[in-house]
């Protein structure tokens, strides 16, 4: 790239001085004020865009550099008068100069207060998966399911401490040659106002209430309330509202229900939704953390015989441990246990896992890989946080994921067991490419 006087002008205009009558003294004396792009130079040089050389020359021909091209539009980003046309070209140069814009540091940190306060970051996934289970006659039956997902989550600030974040699902099934009244529709699956404070934080609206700490295996949802978190070490969540039993996402890959209920359930009891509470304390100190929890929820889809022996218990209660702890520099050994002590059937689940490493996105060629042995109870876990094993079946995990280039990591698993019911063989293969954005 050569530091031309087109250069110049072109970053004139992103600061609006293309359209400005210009009255500052040009310090260059090889710019002559004659020369057709001497406005654009000297103001500039007067707004602190543009430098020079410590001889008072400008030296428009030589080569310019990539990083001192960022400190220009670094510089221009700084104004506070930029808009219109002269940001739309400004956000293009600093998407175009990003990498060198992060690599300047504190002064780019300073400048994001100035930049869009609309943030989107999303992803783009392909998910293939195999289910094989055998029934009590001996009869074998496969279940095969390819999904594209395009997910969108934008940001807004508010303030300082506020922001309001949302996520767009658009799904379709890659089995089919229609669009049905699902497949395709881009839906609204969480809208929320987060806050952030120091050692505290509410959440208000939809919002994902997926455990944050390491290996729950409860929740992989999204509910409708409030949470407050409080600490710094040891963390305090408390989170109380509604929680879609039936919700789209409660449906794997296979069209078939993760949690607890069923279809049938959820159709038969008018209202598929239900009150949930839930409190966590979490610990966290070097290589060691911890979780201990509680889940209530009520709902007239858990009225049926195969949940409790009366068929009128209409409670999901339900305690949960888990943890994990660092073993070496790439070795994490985790686990959980979870007893929902309202149900008479299937209301235990656990797991052991072994971790070794781990894909990181922004890194082309890291890569993880694991191996876990999981027993999941049907009606011990609301929504099973994990995505290999099957529902009400027990046995062994293993996977692996891999970067394949910046931003884009595939992942593969597969659990064989056998299912806790009818003490059959099950698997599931699992298959995923993500592209992120």
């Amino acid at each position: 790239m050569k530091k031309t006087l087109v250069t110049a002008l072109t970053t004139a205009l992103v600061v609006g001085a293309a359209s400005t009558t210009f009255a500052a003294q040009n310090p260059f004396q090889d710019v002559p004020a004659e020369h057709w792009a001497y406005d654009a130079v000297a103001q500039l040089a007067n707004d602190g865009i543009i430098e020079g050389y410590g001889d008072s020359t400008f030296k428009g021909d030589n080569r310019i550099t990539r990083y001192e091209m960022a400190q220009m539009v670094a510089r221009a980003l700084a104004k506070q008068n930029v808009t219109g046309n002269d940001k739309a070209l400004l956000d293009k140069l600093a998407a175009e100069f990003g990498d060198e814009l992060n690599n300047l540091g504190v002064r780019v940190a300073n400048l994001e207060k100035n930049a869009d306060k609309v943030k989107w970051n999303g992803e783009a996934r392909y998910t293939y998966t195999s289910k094989r289970t055998e029934n009590l006659a001996g009869v074998k039956n496969k279940a095969n399911a390819d999904e594209m997902l395009l997910r969108l989550e934008p940001s807004a600030e508010v303030n300082s401490n506020w922001h309001v974040k949302a996520r767009l699902d658009g799904r379709t099934d890659l089995n089919k040659d229609r669009d049905t009244k699902k497949d395709g529709d881009v839906k609204l699956q969480r809208i929320w106002a987060q806050g952030d404070y120091k050692n505290f934080q509410v959440k208000l609206g939809k919002f994902g209430v997926a455990t944050n700490y390491d290996n729950s295996l409860m929740l992989n949802d999204q509910a409708s309330g409030a949470a407050v978190t409080v600490g710094n070490k040891l963390k305090a969540t408390v989170f109380a509202g509604r929680i879609d039993l039936a919700d789209d996402s409660t449906l794997d890959s296979a069209g078939l229900v993760a949690g607890w209920t069923d279809k049938l359930d959820a159709n038969y009891h008018k209202d598929s939704a239900a009150n949930l509470q839930s409190v966590a304390l979490t610990y966290k100190t070097g290589n060691l953390s911890g979780t201990a929890a509680y889940y209530n929820a009520t709902s007239d889809a858990l009225k049926t015989d195969a949940y409790a022996k009366s068929g009128k218990e209409d409670t999901f209660g339900a305690w949960e441990v888990a943890g994990s702890y660092k073993l070496g520099k790439d070795v994490t050994l985790g686990g959980a246990y979870i007893k929902n002590e309202k149900a008479d059937y299937y209301n235990k689940a656990g797991m052991v896992q072994l971790d070794y490493k781990g894909a990181q996105k922004a890194n082309k060629g890291t890569w993880g890989a694991y191996v876990a042995y999981r027993h999941i109870g049907k009606y011990a876990v609301l929504d099973a946080n994990q995505d290999d094993a099957q529902l009400n079946s027990k046995g062994w995990a293993v996977g692996g994921n891999y970067t394949l280039f910046k931003n884009t990591v595939a992942n593969v698993k597969y659990f064989n067991g056998e299912d806790l019911n009818t003490k059959k063989d099950v698997s599931k293969l699992f298959g995923r490419v993500e592209f992120f954005f």
